[in-house]
């Protein structure tokens, strides 16, 4: 796969990511404008939902970015991510 390709199939998981958080922040802003009791419910502990909601969108943002972190390939070639100083892969594989 080139480095083109890599960084295509990167930006689209990006982008879907990012699609999903938008679509949980949204549904808080949603609910903010136009259910204000809705987010004044203690559902857990004494916490309103709009502070749970607010914690659990900080987490979705970093869950997805390690998400993101682990779906996106840098190289298909584990052996050449590792290079010597004249350009070769570790082990003498040439690219």
């Amino acid at each position: 796969m080139s480095d083109m390709e890599n960084r295509q199939y990167n930006q689209r998981i990006g982008l879907r990511l990012f699609a999903i958080y938008l679509l949980l922040y949204v549904g808080f802003m949603l609910l903010c404008a136009f259910a204000p009791a809705v987010m004044e419910r203690r559902p857990m502990g004494g916490l309103n939902l709009a502070i749970l909601y607010g914690f659990g969108l900080i987490i979705a943002a970093l869950v997805l970015a390690m998400l993101y972190g682990v779906m996106c390939r840098q190289d298909n070639d584990t052996d050449a991510s590792v290079r010597n100083a004249d350009g070769t892969a570790v082990g003498g594989k040439q690219e």
